[in-house]
């Protein structure tokens, strides 16, 4: 049984990773939409595909946009920030005792 509460801990730690990369990725998207950047650039074009079924998702659901201004990257980095501190700390002090 030790064995496999060393792996879900390791799989806990690697969605953890995963995660954080994933919000430096959004970071980047907000930041390449204020310089806008060349659409057809094949490193935007991937950030932009990588974040938008997501960003999508949230501004259908709560399409908050005051003045221009897209709050949907801070609402989904949020959300990440929850799950991070709430669920995955969570499982991992369950894992490490």
């Amino acid at each position: 049984m030790e064995i496999m509460g060393h792996f879900l801990l390791k799989i806990i730690q690697f969605v953890n990773f995963l995660l954080d990369i994933y919000m430096w990725v959004i970071i980047a998207r907000a930041v390449i939409s204020w310089v806008n950047a060349d659409p057809y650039n094949p490193i935007v074009r991937f950030i932009y595909d990588i974040t938008e079924p997501l960003l999508g998702r949230i501004r259908r659901i709560l399409p908050i946009s005051m003045g221009g201004i897209d709050f949907s990257p801070l609402i989904l980095i949020m959300a990440i920030l929850f799950f991070q501190s709430v669920l995955l700390s969570t499982l991992q002090k369950a894992f490490t005792g």
